[in-house]
């Protein structure tokens, strides 16, 4: 059986992957902030709540992150950037996924394929990017990205079987990011959820680092 760990069970996507998982068969345990006190801005929580989880898991998806962080909103201009906003940007959205892979390491099996994706954006691609603005967020997103490549290289020599991909769910329709949907086409969460699992099986070793949209194509860097 599928052995699946789900980190930000709580969220929109988060609580759809735990349910379209356990919809193919996988034995799910998910985890959240409200729900387990893992948060993934503070390593010692992160630690904690990952030592009491055993066994090996097949997939690992981080579904945590967030476009706004207390007062802090995207900026629209560089004269709205604001290092603490920044800093609570990189806290979350970078350093924290990567700080659960590198506690989650010793879940990943390294005699059979494994999968660990945790999920970026687009915005956070450079050369996609013609709009500017979103300053903190997009600059977290692609330190994710840097982050996590470098990671899949280093995981490649322990785990030759693992596939560590960055995956963007698309614009979808929670209370993440409702304020700033606009225009853009949106799907639920179900469906980003169903989306990410598709990408995810149809990834294979030589893939390992990369940065791939909701339909599987890679994303510029």
């Amino acid at each position: 059986m599928e052995r699946a760990l789900v980190i930000g069970a709580s969220g929109g996507i988060g609580r759809s992957l735990v349910s379209a998982l356990q919809g193919r068969g996988a034995q799910v345990t998910g985890l959240s902030r409200s729900g387990d006190g893992l948060d993934v801005t503070d390593e010692v929580s992160i630690i904690k709540v990952l030592a009491a989880v055993e066994g090996l898991f097949d997939t690992v998806i981080v579904a945590t992150g967030a476009l706004e962080i207390g007062a802090h909103k995207p900026e629209k201009s560089l004269r709205a950037l604001d290092p603490a906003a920044l800093a609570a940007q990189f806290a979350l959205n970078a350093t924290g996924p990567a700080l659960v892979l590198k506690h989650a390491l010793r879940l990943m099996p390294k005699d059979r394929p494994v999968r660990f994706a945790p999920l970026s954006a687009r915005v956070a691609s450079i050369g996609d990017n013609a709009l500017g603005g979103w300053y903190s967020y997009r600059a977290a997103k692609a330190a994710l990205n840097q982050l996590i490549h470098s990671a899949a290289i280093e995981v490649a020599r322990s785990h030759p079987q693992a596939v560590i991909a960055l995956v963007h769910p698309g614009t979808v329709a929670t209370g993440f990011g409702a304020a700033y949907i606009g225009n853009h086409p949106t799907v639920t969460p179900e469906v980003a959820a169903a989306n990410v699992l598709a990408v995810l099986g149809g990834l294979t070793q030589t893939d390992t680092g990369g940065f791939f949209d909701w339909a599987g194509k890679r994303i510029s860097w």
